[in-house]
């Protein structure tokens, strides 16, 4: 009973050093005791004890005046991430269950110069469907993960301020007219572009459906897929 205790409260203590770190915003150099205390809701004798033992071990950095702020082991952490990090191990799993749930292909894509290419694609298990192989090429201009890309890039234009505003795009005919597809963006650090995730079917299915359901299911699955980047989903 002891021991469980013990455990409870050790696990408690980590969750409020965690939450002193999550406390830090892009726009922060650095935090004083009391505006952490107040953004994680501590008395400021637990944020200074909680901060002292962050301090210890790399986490916050104290400076001359009293104030906090990140410490190098963070910045470690995330190199160490980004260096083992495969995105063939996480956007695959991610497709298919894009596929199982809309019941239609479903496709990564990312910018290379004036194209996007494919690189890694869930077939559809039905027998009418859009076949897209990994590795293919297509245009940025036509369909929707091209419209995305090229919004999230920053290109001008109502249409691409529109993608903006909804997170996703959605195309009837664009590349092929008999070919349909929606699409949402994937960020990654930084809230850096890293590519687009899209479901694409024959144009009657698509216009027989919802595209911004489908696109809340994309949502779903782009908002996960950008924390296991390291990214922010817009709006969290």
């Amino acid at each position: 009973m002891g021991e469980t205790m013990a455990n409870e409260g050790g696990v408690a203590a980590v969750e409020r050093a965690l939450t002193i770190l999550d406390a830090f915003r892009e726009s922060d150099q650095s935090l004083t005791l009391t505006e952490i205390s107040k953004r994680v809701g501590f008395y400021k004798s637990t944020t200074l004890r909680l901060a002292e033992s962050l301090e210890k071990f790399g986490y916050l950095r104290r400076l001359e005046d009293g104030a906090f702020r990140l410490g190098p082991k963070p910045l470690f952490l995330g190199s160490l991430y980004q260096r083992h990090f495969r995105l063939a191990e996480f956007v695959p799993p991610v497709l298919r269950q894009i596929a199982a749930e809309l019941n239609e292909g479903a496709s990564f894509f990312v910018r290379e110069n004036d194209q996007r290419v494919c690189v890694h694609r869930v077939e559809s298990a039905r027998a009418i469907r859009d076949v897209i192989h990994e590795g293919m090429r297509l245009p940025l201009e036509l369909g929707a993960a091209g419209h995305v890309i090229m919004a999230f890039g920053g290109q001008p234009g109502a249409r691409y301020d529109q993608v903006r505003r909804d997170l996703f795009s959605a195309s009837f005919g664009e590349r092929d007219p008999e070919i349909a597809a929606v699409a949402s963006p994937v960020f990654a650090v930084g809230e850096r572009l890293a590519g687009a995730l899209s479901v694409s079917g024959p144009r009657y299915r698509f216009e027989q459906a919802d595209p911004r359901q489908m696109a809340e299911v994309l949502h779903r699955h782009s908002a996960a897929l950008t924390g296991a980047l390291g990214g922010v989903w817009p709006g969290r």
